[in-house]
């Protein structure tokens, strides 16, 4: 997958951006050593970001979509307000314990409740309003995720979507496979969704923001 950013380029920023916190590195390191694709991670820059822009809105209510190891749920939970609480929905239950382990170590388990299973059947069933969403799952269902989720939504709420350039291929490739042709066939559904303004930033693989109007 093409870099949207160049190394260099990429480590300065890195080098200039505040360090997470040392959970968070703790975690990076596991998942690399354990996981069969650890750069599902978000990473140091994106996660300060994801916590920055929760200390900007000061959510009550979180949802994500996708919590592979913990680690962009933790930063986000960072930024939660004193009453917050972050639902974070992850479909392979063979993560459930590592998740568990740095929601722990970071001690968020008041904060952050984690749900398994198909994020489709559990988004329906969740009686919240949410501030803000995270949405870094399938990318062949990020439409249905995205519809599920501005349901839930509070008017002026924002989503974050994640992927959303794929490493380029969203814009470059000419024969697309499923997952980019899903990134694809979302960029367009939010550019035509006029319920919502909605900004592509470059950090990381490309990264979404979403308010609703």
């Amino acid at each position: 997958m093409t870099k949207i950013v160049e190394y260099d380029f990429e480590k300065y920023i890195e080098d200039h951006s505040t360090d997470v916190k040392k959970v968070l590195q703790q975690n990076f390191r596991e998942t690399n050593l354990t996981t069969f694709y650890p750069q599902m991670l978000s990473g140091k820059v994106q996660a300060k970001f994801l916590e920055m822009i929760c200390q900007m809105i000061q959510p009550e209510r979180v949802l994500e979509i996708g919590t592979f190891t913990g680690y962009s749920a933790i930063a986000l939970a960072e930024g939660l307000s004193n009453n917050g609480k972050l639902f974070t929905i992850e479909i392979n239950e063979e993560l459930e314990s590592i998740i568990n382990k740095y929601i722990a170590l970071a001690g968020m388990d008041d904060k952050i409740e984690l749900l398994l299973g198909d994020a489709l059947q559990i988004i329906p069933r969740l009686n919240e309003l949410f501030d803000l969403v995270f949405i870094d799952a399938d990318k062949e269902q990020y439409v249905d995720y995205y519809e599920l989720s501005i349901e839930k939504l509070r008017p002026g709420g924002f989503i974050l979507i994640d992927n959303v350039l794929w490493g380029g291929k969203a814009v470059r490739d000419k024969n697309p496979d499923k997952e980019t042709q899903g990134i694809r066939r979302f960029n367009e559904h939010v550019k035509n969704d006029d319920r919502v303004e909605q900004v592509i930033l470059s950090i990381r693989d490309g990264l979404m923001l979403v308010r609703k109007l």
